[in-house]
């Protein structure tokens, strides 16, 4: 999982309702579940902010964006929700600005977007959460390309990490709630499927049988041949299993590009983190998957500045971004989570971690630079999801003009620091 910013609302509801969303990709599939919640429910001008709780940062933000959005919107209903607010809702309760709080478990139920009648705070236990409903949803708003939650919560517990408190344990949807799900959104005009969770590698342990991640895509990908692209989220590298390494190798609709969970580069952080993997394992799984899809391209998550982090351990973080080929990342300076046990390990001090995190990001955009300059000549298939815009296979953001919402072949003719350019050479799907 990995935060990204909010979005502003708008400065006129026009009787709307207009959803925030702070986080990951799992919180973008949500934000959309409550946006058709809220419009079927008749609930009008309001403001629903969906929050993140892995850094402080990310907190921080959400709370400026819950007083702005009460400055922009006087007389609108405010309602926040999200991890956050899940595992500290007093906290949110006491903002005056607010008007509904919801937990995680509340926030996709229809019935917690009445106009009226809901109680002020429902927040309930999210450990006691057993089950993942099924939402179905019939496409993303001005969008061709879809996230579809698989699974839910997480039982493991990294000494950093506090979702699982704001997420529940681990628990998967059955697949043919999946399939269902992904036949509709491609009835609608989805041209791409992003299988998300919080640890969706976990998938299926708790299902009748145990399938596998993989087993349940490759089902996935029989039962509906009509979808161009399925993208993964974050794996944990450890548990890929052998299905879905079959996948990578043998299924071209399986987009190569796999975003890992890695954290750190260095034995003993790693296990002062609680991670279930050595330096070793990351290079192992690169490794094998690159000789059964060489053209695949890599993220990573990776923390800068974790409790009692050395320059040394620093560098092995840093030099995992060249060993494993890394491209895509993801970084974040350390963040105290309270009630987690990194929080009472001897911290690095703030400005170190800063700019650890300010090298690690170098080491990013110049791997993206490399890559973006390999891809000039070549041909590759883009999905343009925006007038002028679209990605590629490999997740880059591609310059080119095609028709929104097509898959169209194209020759990369050039490159800046941040995406490709291209000319078209005509439809694929």
């Amino acid at each position: 999982m990995h935060p990204a910013p909010g979005t502003a609302p708008a400065q006129s509801l026009d009787g709307e309702v207009e959803v925030v969303t702070f986080g990951c990709r799992l919180n973008a599939y949500e934000s959309e579940v409550m946006r058709r919640h809220a419009r079927a429910a008749g609930l009008q001008k309001a403001v629903v902010l969906n929050s993140c709780a892995v850094t402080a940062e990310a907190e921080r933000q959400f709370r400026q964006a819950v007083r702005r959005a009460r400055r922009d919107h006087p007389d609108a209903t405010i309602i926040v929700t999200g991890c956050a607010v899940q595992i500290d809702p007093e906290r949110y309760a006491a903002m005056p600005e607010v008007d509904r709080v919801l937990g995680n478990l509340e926030k996709l139920d229809p019935r917690s977007f009445q106009p009226e009648g809901v109680p002020r705070v429902v927040v309930a236990d999210i450990m006691q959460a057993r089950e993942t409903a099924g939402h179905l949803i019939e496409g993303f708003t001005e969008k061709t390309r879809a996230f579809i939650e698989v699974q839910q919560g997480c039982d493991h517990r990294c000494t950093f990490c506090i979702i699982p408190y704001g997420r529940g344990p681990s628990r998967s949807v059955p697949m043919g709630e999946i399939v269902a799900q992904v036949r509709r959104l491609v009835a609608n005009g989805i041209r791409e499927v992003v299988v998300t969770g919080v640890d969706v590698t976990s998938y299926g342990s708790d299902l009748p049988g145990r399938p596998s991640l993989g087993q349940m895509l490759r089902r996935l990908l029989a039962a509906v041949p009509e979808l161009p692209r399925l993208r993964l989220s974050s794996l944990d590298p450890v548990e890929i299993d052998e299905d879905l390494y079959r996948l990578l190798a043998e299924e071209p609709r399986l987009m190569p590009h796999l975003h890992l969970s890695a954290q750190a580069g260095d034995d003993m952080i790693l296990k002062r983190m609680k991670r279930r993997h050595l330096r070793a394992d990351l290079l192992a799984v690169t490794e094998r998957v690159r000789r059964l899809r060489p053209d695949v391209v890599f993220g990573a998550d990776l923390i800068a500045g974790f409790p009692t982090e050395t320059e040394e351990m620093f560098q092995n973080s840093l030099n995992l971004v060249e060993d494993a080929g890394l491209t895509w990342l993801h970084v974040f300076p350390y963040s105290e989570r309270p009630g987690t046990p990194a929080a009472r390990m001897p911290a690095v001090p703030k400005p170190l971690r800063r700019e650890r995190a300010a090298h690690l990001r170098a080491a990013g955009e110049a791997a993206v630079k490399r890559f973006l300059a390999s891809r000039l000549g070549k041909t590759t298939q883009v999905l343009v999801e925006q007038p002028g815009l679209g990605r590629c296979t490999h997740f880059a953001p591609v310059a080119v003009d095609g028709p929104v919402g097509e898959i169209i072949e194209v020759q990369i003719t050039g490159c800046s620091d941040s995406q490709l350019i291209a000319q078209p050479l005509g439809a694929v799907a």
